[in-house]
């Protein structure tokens, strides 16, 4: 957890999906603030969670639907060598976090990953599966993408002042584990000494 005595939080919106304008988006913050001067935290409870705080709540959250919905876990477990998000090379990520991709974050493909682990389980299958929602050919890319993997903790989903814009502009579903990730995110700057 970041401390927030040592950080201020810019305002009460969120970038939401940044996709690939990531990096250029980075470049303008290290311009503006400096490098090392800002970050992007989560807000969950009151607290300013860091990327990979976030990241864990997140696979937890595709924990919990694996519990639920075994039969998801026993097929994938039985169709998948492995998961990837936008390419395949994101399986050299493996199950670190800050391994997020040179391009653009990818982070479902790291919690399934996670949570096959935690489950004791491992791949069986034969094909590498794309999870990216429509994006991905196999069914199992829509029933496993995170704008459509339920929150565990709708009660811990932010709500930026930017919601509406937010809205408007997803792909997911409200409550998913695409929208805890999305509205939470808020710019942080060092303060000054």
């Amino acid at each position: 957890m970041l401390r927030q005595e040592e950080w201020q939080l810019v305002d009460n919106t969120s970038p939401g999906y940044v996709g690939k304008r990531r990096n250029d988006l980075w470049a303008e913050r290290d311009a503006k603030y400096g490098k090392g001067n800002w970050q992007t935290i989560w807000i969950v409870g009151g607290n300013y969670l860091e990327y990979e705080e976030a990241c864990r709540l997140y696979e937890d959250a595709y924990f919990e639907y694996f519990r639920k919905r075994p039969e998801l876990l026993e097929y994938l477990l039985e169709v998948a060598s492995d998961v990837y998000d936008d390419d395949p090379s994101n399986v050299e990520s493996g199950l670190d976090y800050s391994r997020r991709g040179d391009l653009r974050t990818h982070i479902q493909d790291i919690a399934i990953r996670n949570c096959v682990k935690r489950f004791g389980r491992e791949f069986r299958g034969d094909k590498l599966i794309q999870i990216r929602d429509r994006i991905g050919a196999h069914p199992l890319s829509l029933a496993l993408s995170p704008g459509q993997v339920p929150f565990h903790k709708a009660e811990l989903i932010s709500n930026p002042d930017n919601l509406a814009e937010i809205r408007r502009q997803a792909w997911w579903l409200p409550s998913s584990v695409e929208d805890f990730y999305q509205r939470g995110k808020r710019l942080v700057v060092r303060n000054k000494l």
